[in-house]
């Protein structure tokens, strides 16, 4: 009789959204044969809903997975694992502020991903920031086990709630490294070109101001960014302000995998501005492709890289990485990213380390 593990806090499956459906996608296909998965989806975004996939079952939730509505998504959804679940996979904390009371109806096993404290990004209210910390603080208490995906975080946890979080890191080898085929290059002719490269979403966080105003004044290579602009007046402000300039390449999302490789896995530098979240799954996935990286200065970066790459603080100090970095110099340190991610961030690593807190 296989272990009955329920995963809740994804918008769900096939994977289409993002880093927590990314990680779900892994973790069902890798341990398949050893766990009966369930996993909630948010019926709101899937048009054609299978029943099953990967070999887990998929169960389907009429909410949103993010924004307000994920707190009875989330809620909703540990109920109803909670009647045949041996083990609730919860996978962020905005629905944990009911964490206790569920525990204490249900008396089920459950793990919590608190991902990378969620409630200090500039994005949230107020309000929404006191929710969450909350929330974050609801789950800690609560959880027999707290997952972690980075050493600051997991610091954080120790010193804020006295608990050891699990350090599970995320993974990385679905990214693939792909030549620049006719068509890519015909659509965009700045690929032919020396040029950095970004994808994120466009918030502050993610320093997107800082990298901007260095290009504004540094032309030496193109400068590539592909991310959500249109979703907030921040992104709409700094496209505004900087699309006049020839060698700036402010794309709108790219959903086709193999074009994404093409034009991230042959830039000459990866610019990599965030500066919350823990172990982010771009880095990550850039590092996997073996490209040199520039990174803001931050605890969860250096981790992440182990002290590699070249730190940034400013748009003066990116500059200047820009200016004197030799070729001889960013062909090393792309070499080593892709060695530390092929210790460090594999899926099969990953999900064995789940398997074991299963």
């Amino acid at each position: 009789m296989l272990k009955k593990i329920a995963i809740v806090g994804s918008v769900g499956l096939p994977a289409r959204y993002g880093g927590w459906e990314t990680l779900v996608d892994h973790l069902t296909s890798h341990l398949a044969t050893r766990y009966e998965f369930t996993v909630y989806c948010s019926a709101k975004k899937y048009d054609e809903k299978p029943s099953s996939y990967n070999g887990a079952k998929l169960e389907y939730i009429n909410l949103d997975a993010n924004g307000v509505q994920s707190i009875p998504y989330d809620v909703v959804s540990m109920l109803k694992a909670s009647r045949f679940a041996d083990v609730i996979v919860v996978l962020g904390v905005s629905g944990c502020i009911f964490l206790p009371l569920i525990k204490l109806i249900t008396k089920k096993q459950v793990i919590v991903n608190i991902d990378g404290l969620e409630w200090r990004r500039a994005k949230w209210s107020k309000f929404a920031k006191w929710f969450l910390k909350k929330s974050e603080a609801a789950a800690v208490r609560a959880a027999d086990v707290v997952v972690v995906d980075n050493q600051a975080i997991q610091a954080y946890v120790q010193n804020q709630y006295g608990r050891t979080g699990v350090l599970i890191a995320y993974g990385a080898d679905h990214a693939q490294n792909r030549s620049l085929e006719v068509d890519v290059l015909q659509k965009y002719a700045f690929a032919s070109r020396r040029y950095a490269f970004k994808v994120c979403r466009i918030e502050p966080e993610n320093n997107i101001d800082i990298i901007l105003e260095c290009f504004s004044t540094y032309s030496g290579m193109d400068m590539v960014m592909i991310g959500n602009w249109r979703n907030s007046a921040y992104g709409e402000a700094l496209r505004k302000k900087y699309e006049h300039l020839p060698h700036l390449h402010l794309l709108d999302p790219i959903y086709d995998p193999e074009i994404l490789n093409q034009i991230r896995g042959n830039c000459h530098i990866y610019i990599h501005g965030h500066s919350a979240g823990g172990t982010n799954p771009s880095l990550v996935e850039a590092m996997y492709l073996g490209l040199p990286i520039a990174y803001f200065d931050c605890d969860f970066n250096r981790f992440t890289t182990h002290g590699a790459g070249l730190p940034f603080e400013d748009a003066a100090g990116l500059k200047v990485i820009l200016e004197t970095s030799s070729d001889e110099q960013l062909k090393a340190i792309g070499v080593q990213m892709k060695a530390l991610a092929e210790e460090f961030y594999t899926w099969d690593r990953i999900a064995n380390q789940y398997a074991q807190l299963f």
